[in-house]
This record gives C-alpha cells, sequence and structure tokens, in this order.
C-alpha cells in the first residue's frame, strides 16, 4: 500500500467503444486545479481517439489482404478461362 500519494483519477465509465468497458485517467498535477468540466471533455476528446488494439487490426488487415489476394486469382482464372473458351488464345 501507498501513503501520501494524492492524485486526481477521471473514470469514464461508458467509453463508447466496442473493446473497452471503463478507462481511468490520472490527471497530471499542474492540471488537479483546471476546472472539471474541461478535464471532463478533455477526456471524452481522447476516448474517441482511440480504436481497436493493434493486433486486432493487424489480424484484420491479413484477411482482408487474403481475400483480395484470393479474389484476383479467381478473377484472373475467370478471364483465362473466357480466353481458351472464346478460341482467342488457342
Amino acid at each position: 500500500m501507498i501513503k501520501g500519494v494524492n492524485r486526481q483519477i477521471i473514470e469514464i465509465n461508458n467509453t463508447g467503444s466496442l473493446y473497452y468497458e471503463k478507462a481511468l485517467l490520472i490527471v497530471k498535477p499542474e492540471f488537479a486545479s483546471a476546472q472539471q468540466q474541461l478535464l471532463e471533455r478533455e477526456a471524452m476528446k481522447l476516448m474517441r481517439t482511440m480504436d481497436a488494439p493493434s493486433s486486432y487490426k493487424r489480424k484484420s488487415r491479413l484477411v482482408l489482404k487474403a481475400a483480395f489476394a484470393l479474389a484476383c486469382a479467381l478473377g484472373g482464372g475467370i478471364f483465362a478461362y473466357l480466353l481458351f473458351k472464346s478460341g482467342f488464345l488457342t
């Protein structure tokens, strides 16, 4: 247990995020005397900029790239089939 530490904390229960339920923000000591309304507004601005965890984004990008490669291969195969079928490449 730490004694003698006095910090101002802003707790955000409704983050508006699919990934995060609650956020605890510790106010810097030099801004502890700022208006509560200003601190809460800045906290909500920070919450809006938060995104999905980076590992989730990486997985999503990998799936998207794989789907794109599959679609290109499938499109190329169909194109080649149509060219052979029409007699253009025979």
